[in-house]
């Protein structure tokens, strides 16, 4: 699957964004798609998953309560609603495709990605 992300923008500590995810494929409204994201000199991190049939979704700790995933498998696209951001939300956000039962990305290769900055 191909993927490009969008909506990552300067936003204020406190505030709300969503991201987008155009994915393409036909198959996507059956995959375990999510959300990772990372710091420049960090390694990259699962923030969220959502299955593809019911739903159901899973979080970071660090987001949880904080930010939702969704998703449309008509336009094949994926969301990431986040609100009350801080500051270490900061980072380039990236979907994937999830391998099942896990964290981890299912494929080696990544969308350009969006920009989040979140300032104080």
């Amino acid at each position: 699957v191909q993927v490009m992300e969008s909506g990552g923008r300067l936003a204020q500590a406190g505030g709300s964004l969503r991201l987008s995810c155009a994915a393409s494929g036909s198959a996507f409204h059956t995959y375990y798609m999510g959300w990772f994201r990372q710091v420049p000199g960090n390694e990259r991190e699962f923030v969220a998953a959502v299955t593809w049939e019911r739903g159901f979704a899973a979080y970071a700790d660090s987001v949880k309560g904080r930010f939702t995933i969704s998703r449309d498998n008509a336009k094949n696209t994926l969301f990431l609603q986040m609100d009350s951001l801080k500051p270490e939300d900061t980072a380039i956000y990236y979907c994937n495709r999830v391998r099942a039962g896990t964290r981890t990305s299912f494929y080696d290769s990544w969308g350009p990605g969006t920009q989040v900055i979140v300032s104080a």
